[in-house]
């Protein structure tokens, strides 16, 4: 293979992750909304986000404890820690498709 195919693979796999990401993302958005809607946590589609988000939270609800024993704030910091990911997986892409490309 040449690196132009290389290029290509990388491409589509930084295609794929461009659309699961946003998706990701949203979902996130929406089970953190979702604590202000009574009985949302409880449907199906609570549960099926609650599976998906909490394993992901709880080491962070370890680390960092609700302030005033209410407020949880692991949820912002999950986010910043995504947003982070986010922003080092484009750059390794970019740099790993430059790279076969010059």
């Amino acid at each position: 293979m040449d690196n132009m195919q290389i290029a290509r693979i990388v491409a589509t796999i930084f295609d794929i992750y461009a659309i699961l990401y946003p998706i990701f993302s949203w979902g996130f958005i929406i089970y953190i909304l979702s604590s202000w809607v009574p009985g949302l946590r409880e449907s199906r589609f609570g549960e099926i986000l609650g599976r998906v988000y909490e394993p992901l939270l709880e080491p962070f609800r370890r680390i960092i404890p609700p302030l005033g024993g209410m407020l949880d704030l692991s949820p912002l910091v999950f986010i910043i820690v995504l947003q982070l990911f986010n922003y080092g997986m484009r750059s390794i892409f970019a740099t790993i498709i430059n790279g076969l490309l010059t």
